[in-house]
Formats: structure tokens, sequence, C-alpha cells
């Protein structure tokens, strides 16, 4: 199985509050968060973390240890600090900032942050993060009608990886309730 996950910013006490997340402190966060991963993810399991894993996380390592699956690390804004303390190699398969494959149905291409085009636009996937649950800003508008470019970041994902279905299924219901229609299909 195939998951996506992007700006769980395990560590980063601050983010509870800017991002209006659940929890009553990091700890309970942090704990819930890999509780959730590891639910559904098993050691064979491929899991593509879209950015901003950690962020002021004082042991990331703790955390990777306890997560399971084959992970595959896109880099995000706050992933440069915690990066520098951890033998990449131990715990992920691949690093990239960038990053465009097939999963055997649809094609995929990965970024932190999202992109108004990439190759093929019209006939693949943009997966992406940064923006967490935010609508507000003025890209959200050109965001919200592109029903091919898909928020992976947990604060829209019951903070939690999901698969493909997931990730296309709470895309859409998001978008219906922030905005524009999102009904059009890829051709």
């Amino acid at each position: 199985m195939i998951y996506f996950t992007a700006d769980t910013h395990f560590g980063h006490k601050n983010i509870i509050g800017s991002c209006a997340r659940p929890f009553q402190n990091v700890e309970e966060m942090d704990e819930i968060m890999i509780a959730r991963w590891n639910e559904r993810v098993t050691a064979n399991d491929k899991v593509y973390i879209i950015g901003d894993m950690f962020f002021r996380c004082q042991n990331p390592e703790e955390i990777l240890q306890r997560l399971r699956g084959r992970k595959y690390l896109i880099i995000g804004n706050h992933d440069d600090s915690w990066m520098k303390k951890v033998d990449l190699t131990k715990y992920f398969v691949g690093v990239d900032h960038y990053l465009q494959f097939s999963d055997g149905a649809h094609a995929i291409t990965l970024c932190h942050y999202p992109l108004l085009t990439w190759k093929s636009p019209q006939k693949t996937y943009m997966v992406h993060g940064h923006i967490h649950a935010n609508t507000d800003s003025d890209y959200w508008p050109l965001i919200c009608v592109r029903k091919n470019v898909l928020n992976a970041g947990v604060d829209i994902h019951d903070f939690r990886p999901v698969a493909w279905n997931e990730l296309v299924e709470n895309n859409r219901r998001f978008k219906a309730m922030h905005g524009e229609n999102t009904s059009d299909e890829i051709q």
C-alpha cells in the first residue's frame, strides 16, 4: 500500500495554536499522530512524507524509530535543521525536493509547495503540503478549482497518512466546503 502525508510538525508546540489542532500539548499531538500512523501503515508500506515532518523537535530519531513503513521524504521548508541531526539513510528510502512517479494507476508529482504547473498537468496529479488547512491566502482560489492538485497535509486528513482514494476524497470534501465547485474530472 502507498500512503501520503505532510506537515506533521512532530515536536512543534506552536503549531497546535497556529493551526487550531485539537491537542492539549505537543506530547499528546505526537503520540496521537504516531498511533494513527501505525494503525494503518505496515513495515512494507510506502509512505511519502511531503515535507515539514519535524520542527523544533528535540529528538527526531526517537519518533522515526517508532514510525512504520518504507519512508520517502520530500523536503519542506522546516526540514533542514533536523535533517542535520539524523542519518537519513537509516530511516528513508529516498530524500528529494521534488519527485515524479507512477503508482501504476496515476502519474504523480510530489513537491512540498503547491505548484501551479508541472510536467503534463492536464494528465497528472500534483500532491503537496505546506498550506496546512489555510484557505485565506491568494493562492487558495487557484488550488481549489484544480481537482488534480491534492493537499496531503495532516490538518485535513485526521492527522494520519492516507491512501490514494482517501487523499482524493478528503481533498474533494475540503475544497467543496471552502470554495468553488471541484467536480470536473481529469481528462
